[in-house]
């Protein structure tokens, strides 16, 4: 799947800028969400780096799955591991601030109260690996490919941006047109910025495996397509003493290994082959780790909170599939779903149940409407489900038996009302088709969770198949929209906005590039968008996406999953580690080699090997 430009573009959505002062707009070192940017424009660093940090050493870390290509930009191929550390943007948000962003490659920014564009002023000594300046024809240039050939989806991303004007060598402006969007400042400000000289020549539109110059703080070293990548850290960084990066980038050498299965990942951790894991499975996490450098103290295993949103993911419903269309029949498979089972039996009881798409946060709908909620919902009550204007939706809950027979009577109540029978043992429409479900997966991990699951509908009629395939292959079949069902999510941010339409939106159904997997294509759920993208303030914002929450979950287009409020993290323990984890969870790019932990680590697994 594609992740690295996703992950800088759809991670964060902001509120009104808080340079937005004037008609002629006022320059600032950062862009906020909620007002004051947490840090002034003469601090020094991040308050959980360490600014001293030594530089040196090598990380190893791994990927699951396989590379082609080397352009992290574009919908073909797929990726390498880490090619974010190769480029870099116009702006960028601290692990501790992440409503905020400040400037990178951009020293200032600039945009009038009307936020009908944003101009930024490149830093003069901001510079290519090769030594090359850094151009505002360069951004323009950018902004331009990535918006005609990047990901699909990004053209609803940045639907409001008109066009990009070169003011001068080392400033950029970018126009926007409809209504007055909050967000488009801070979502020009992610840009990510390539050298137009160079990609002119190898086709931005194309997939290498040719190393190229970025401005980032390391160059790809060495690599084998599907094998590993290797990253080496620039000496010659024009960025490394900026005090956004100051502490950070701290590794001389960073290697992924890429792996095909998570089993094997595990068992290469176990052996030292890579240093550095984040574990999501609680099963692994609860009896996978007992093993002799754990035991030695020569692996670390914690828990570190986060205040992070959890979004929401499950097992989702593609609605273009007639048989999902009707709300009773993905209801009725809800209440097949035994989540408290589940969670007792593979699960160490380690999750907690989700059933917001906007988890833990401020965003998540509760209790019954508001009355600014209501005004939003009014105007479509006719084609909403009457239990929107009720309390909160709450994931169906069981008896914990793995085959709750309440909830498998109501499934077969529900089942029956919209027109399903059982007939030879198989449950049919009056048309005589079959409910069958086939789960598509990309990893082996859930095969043991569906398959219960699969007994429970396999009871009232329904016959399940389980298909695991390769990651080229669960890609293909995504954008072909070739699948019943997924294990799938949306990640959120502290401020929702413009990439819910990716998400939900009536015109990303048929993107096939989209992450609206669901199929979803709702007017009203396209009118909320509109609501929470044009929300004025964070009162707004607030109302807005707790009255969409309300139609999507009510919709149930998934079966919701779980979340955990922290990160289980094991490593071995050769690091240095910050004073403290930002509150959105752990930046490993502030930690360090500790050289002494590291002399103490080589000397116990020689030791180990006589």
């Amino acid at each position: 799947m594609r992740t690295v430009l996703l992950s800088a573009l759809l991670a964060f959505s902001i509120s009104t800028p808080v340079i937005a002062q004037s008609p002629e707009g006022k320059t600032s070192h950062a862009l906020s969400l909620i007002g004051t940017p947490k840090y002034a424009a003469d601090f020094k660093h991040l308050d959980y780096v360490n600014p001293n940090a030594p530089k040196g050493g090598e990380v190893k870390l791994y990927g699951v799955g396989g590379f082609d290509s080397l352009n992290p930009f574009i919908p073909k191929g797929d990726e390498a591991p880490g090619l974010g550390l190769v480029y870099e943007t116009l702006m960028t948000s601290p692990m501790d601030d992440d409503t905020s962003e400040y400037g990178l490659i951009a020293e200032s920014v600039e945009a009038p109260e009307d936020l009908s564009w944003v101009a930024f002023s490149l830093r003069a000594e901001a510079k290519w690996a090769d030594g090359k300046p850094i151009t505002a024809e360069d951004v323009a240039w950018s902004f331009e490919q990535i918006q005609k050939h990047g990901e699909p989806q990004m053209q609803l991303y940045y639907a409001n941006v008109q066009k990009a004007e070169i003011l001068s060598p080392r400033k950029v402006k970018f126009h926007f047109s409809g209504p007055r969007n909050r967000e488009l400042p801070q979502i020009m400000g992610q840009l990510p910025v390539v050298q137009k000289a160079q990609w002119e020549k190898r086709g931005f539109d194309k997939t290498t495996l040719d190393p190229w110059t970025g401005s980032g703080p390391y160059r790809i070293a060495g690599l084998e397509a599907n094998r590993f990548i290797v990253y080496e850290r620039r000496a010659d960084w024009w960025a490394k003493d900026l005090p956004i990066n100051k502490g950070r980038y701290n590794f001389d050498r960073i290697r992924y290994d890429l792996y095909r299965d998570t089993t094997v990942t595990l068992e290469a951790f176990k052996s030292g082959q890579y240093d550095f894991r984040r574990e999501n499975i609680a099963r692994v996490w609860a009896t996978g780790y007992d093993f002799p450098a754990v035991q030695q103290g020569l692996v670390k295993k914690v828990e570190l909170p986060h205040e992070r949103p959890s979004g929401l993911s499950g097992f989702v419903f593609n609605i273009r599939r007639a048989k999902f269309q009707d709300v009773r029949v993905r209801r009725a498979l809800t209440l097949a779903f035994d989540y408290e089972w589940t969670n007792k039996t593979f699960f160490y009881g380690g999750y907690s149940r989700s059933s917001s798409y906007f988890e833990n946060s401020d965003f998540a709908a509760r209790g019954e409407p508001s009355a600014a909620e209501l005004k939003l919902l009014e105007p479509f009550r006719d084609k909403l489900p009457k239990e929107v204007f009720g309390p909160a939706y709450q994931a169906p809950a069981s008896d914990g038996s793995g085959q709750d027979r309440r909830n498998l009577r109501e499934a077969a109540r529900l089942l029956k009302e919209a027109g399903w029978d059982v007939k030879d043992g198989k449950l049919r429409n009056a048309k005589g088709d079959a409910l069958d479900i086939e789960f598509l997966l990309s990893d082996p991990t859930y095969e043991r969770i569906v398959a219960p699951w699969a007994q429970n509908l396999q009871r009232l009629g329904i016959a399940v198949t389980m298909r695991t395939v390769d990651s080229a292959q669960y890609v293909a079949r995504i954008r072909g929209f070739d699948y019943d069902m997924i294990f799938s999510g949306w990640g959120q941010s502290n401020s929702p906005g413009n990439e819910q339409r990716s998400f939900f939106s009536s015109a990303a159904a048929d993107n096939t590039s989209s992450s609206n997997w669901i199929g979803l294509k709702d007017p009203v759920v396209d009118k909320l968008i509109d609501a929470v993208i044009y929300a004025p303030d964070r009162d707004s914002l607030i109302t807005a996406t707790r009255a969409l929450d309300r139609v999507l979950t009510w919709g149930q287009y998934l079966i919701p999953g779980w979340s955990l409020r922290a990160d289980r993290i094991a490593y071995w323990d050769k690091f240095g580690l910050p004073p403290k984890t930002p509150k959105n969870g752990t930046d490993f790019m502030a930690w360090w080699i500790d050289p002494a932990k590291a002399a103490k680590l080589a000397g116990a697994k020689q030791q180990e090997k006589r």
